[in-house]
Parts: structure tokens; C-alpha cells; sequence
């Protein structure tokens, strides 16, 4: 198969992520490309969005479509999380193409409709019921891959923005990505619909490099690869997910995975069964560090999953320190300057 970034050449050394419908692909251009930002703050229900794409390539103009719309709701089919749902018209050919929000940050990538078959079996046609994977979801893609993408928010003073100027600032990013088969004949291909969208569950782990798989440890393994670790989980049926550690070449195995947290000595992989429920968090894991002052809360008896959660669902929590020794987890209102402190794992929103 050849694949071709429509007016920038073809493209090379393609990375699937065939649970979330995802692709990465190497391109050499001859002028710079500007990538689309990764929005940091969270989606939020019934904003603004545009969704860019080749909408009926074939049919209609080959040039660059914008539509409108809003968030609709902040979970996909059945709940599933990785998803939001958006009134942004789309059409077969804007599979693939960002949504942003109305400052341009990326916020998702445009991925599923309501097919005709589930409109014959509900008896309704819905309209503009559709879906887009979250950009955290494609992010997590990335740096999986080794790539790191740029995030943001907004400036305080910042203006709202035309959608003629958004358009303008926007598809430069964006560009028809074409796949020919072994006789150069291009594939015709369909905007996938939400019931054959959602993954089955193949035996496989998703990767998450920089991160730390968040659930319960029943067993450690030392002196190990990560391709190892990796091998050890997918034949035990018990295994969900693994943390390893880089620095110590230590494997652990979790029979559960509730979140992802950074921590760029780990790397994670998870069962794409837990995919829909894991939370992928702004949260950053330190060993040997703390921050002392700041404590408005204690948590005795605890487990580190436990204080995780209990800062997670507090807004006026910043960071917390957990010391295993002693099961005690401490709830920050402030961040103050770091110091190294052995026994205390720290957590950093």
C-alpha cells in the first residue's frame, strides 16, 4: 500500500492504533509543517467547535471543508469515554480530520456517525449525531510513539476569533491523506459508523510511554525488559495492565487500571478492554520528592490509589504526598518548592 499527503508527497513508516482508530505517518516536506496544539483544559459540554476535513472528495470541490456545531455530550456509545459526541455535519472524508475549539486548540478528531443500520433498528434517523475521539486519546498515541505534541489554553486577553479567521489559522495544519492499493488504485473507504467504530477486544496492550498505570499491583517481577513485562502480562489472563520502571528494570502487574498519571521514568500498557474506563490524567508521579508545607488534609489507612483519587476529586487539591510506610496520604492546597524526601511519592495536577 502507498500512502500519499495529498501536495506534500508520500508518506512513510505508518504507526496504527487500530483500537482508537488512530494512525501516525512520516512525511518529508520541504517547508516546515505547523502542527494543530493540543487544548490542556478540559472539553466542556455545549461549546463551540469546527470540524475540518475532505467531506465527498469525489463528489463535491477537493478543497478544505469547515463545519460548525457544539458538544453535544461528553461520552460516546454506551458511555464510552473516549469519545464526545458533536453536531459538526460530517460526511465520509472527514474521518480523520481535527475539531477544534473556537481558539484553534485541537479537541478532538472526527471519527464516528450513526449509521443507517442503527437508525433501521432504532426507527428514528438521527441527525447530526456524531462522534470524535478525544485529542487526550490521540496525545496518548503519540507519545507512545516517542512524539511529543504541544499543548495550551487560551491567554486571559485573548479576542474571540471569526470563524473565517479560524478557518485561516487552521487549515494550513490540515491535509488529505490518500491510500492506494498494490496497483496504485486509490481505496475507496467510508466514514466508519459507530457500531463497527468501537473496538473488540484483542488480546494486545495499548501503550502509553511517560506514564504509570494506576490500579492494583499483585506481583512484581525484577530484572526484566519491558518487552518482557510486556510478554508476562498478555499470557496471564489475571494481567490488565503494567507499570514498568526504566530505572530499575522492575515489571509490575495489575489485575485492575483505573488511571494514567506521568511519570517519565514508567512506561504503562493497558488491556484495550479497560480502554473506555481508564481516565488519562494531567497528573504528574514523583519517587523521592515532596513538597513541604500546604497540607489542609490527612488521609490515614490509605493506599495510593486512595489518595489519588481523593485529590483527583477535590478542586482545591494541587498535589498530594503519599507515604507508603506509614499509609498516609497528605491533600495540598499550594505548591511549594520541591525537596528531596525519601519514602513519599508525590502527585502534581
Amino acid at each position: 500500500m502507498r500512502i500519499e499527503v495529498k501536495g506534500k508527497g508520500d508518506a512513510v513508516d505508518p504507526r496504527i492504533d487500530a483500537t482508537n482508530d488512530l494512525a501516525l505517518v512520516k512525511v518529508n516536506a520541504v517547508e516546515a509543517l505547523k502542527p494543530l496544539v493540543f487544548r490542556h483544559a478540559p472539553t466542556r459540554l455545549g461549546e463551540d467547535i469546527l470540524a475540518i476535513g475532505f467531506p465527498l472528495a469525489t463528489l463535491l470541490s477537493d478543497s478544505v471543508k469547515v463545519t460548525t456545531g457544539n458538544v453535544n455530550a461528553l461520552a460516546g456509545i454506551r458511555n464510552d469515554t473516549r469519545y464526545i459526541q458533536i453536531s459538526t455535519p460530517i460526511q465520509p472524508g472527514n474521518s480523520g480530520g481535527p475539531v477544534v475549539d473556537r481558539d484553534g486548540f485541537l479537541v478532538g478528531i472526527t471519527s464516528a456517525t450513526l449509521s443507517k443500520g442503527i437508525a433501521d433498528e432504532i426507527g428514528i434517523t438521527a441527525q447530526n449525531v456524531n462522534f470524535a475521539i478525544r485529542a487526550s486519546v490521540a496525545e496518548l498515541f503519540l507519545q507512545s510513539q516517542s512524539v511529543t505534541g504541544q499543548s495550551g489554553d487560551r491567554a486571559a486577553d485573548q479576542q474571540p476569533i471569526s470563524t473565517a479567521d479560524l478557518a485561516d489559522k487552521i487549515t494550513p495544519s490540515v491535509f488529505q491523506i490518500l491510500c492506494y492499493g498494490e496497483k496504485q488504485e486509490q481505496v475507496s473507504t467510508n466514514m466508519p459508523s459507530a457500531t463497527t467504530n468501537l473496538p473488540t477486544q484483542p488480546a494486545s496492550l495499548i501503550d502509553a510511554r511517560g506514564y504509570d498505570a494506576i490500579g492494583f499491583d499483585y506481583r512484581a517481577v525484577k530484572d526484566v525488559t519491558y518487552s518482557g513485562c510486556h510478554e508476562i502480562c498478555e499470557a496471564d489472563s489475571q494481567c490488565k495492565a503494567i507499570t514498568y520502571n526504566t530505572k530499575h528494570s522492575v515489571c509490575f502487574l495489575k489485575d485492575n487500571v483505573v488511571v494514567l498519571i506521568r511519570n517519565s521514568d514508567a512506561v504503562a500498557a493497558y488491556a484495550s478492554s479497560k480502554a473506555a474506563d481508564v481516565i488519562v490524567s494531567d497528573f504528574t508521579s514523583y519517587s523521592g520528592i515532596d513538597l513541604p508545607g500546604g497540607d489542609y488534609k490527612r488521609l490515614r489507612g490509605s493506599n495510593y490509589l486512595q489518595c489519588f483519587m481523593a485529590c483527583i476529586g477535590d478542586n482545591a487539591c494541587k498535589a498530594f504526598s503519599y507515604v507508603p510506610k506509614k499509609s498516609e496520604c497528605w491533600l495540598k492546597g499550594t505548591i511549594g518548592r520541591p525537596k528531596a524526601t525519601k519514602g513519599v511519592e508525590l502527585g502534581i495536577k
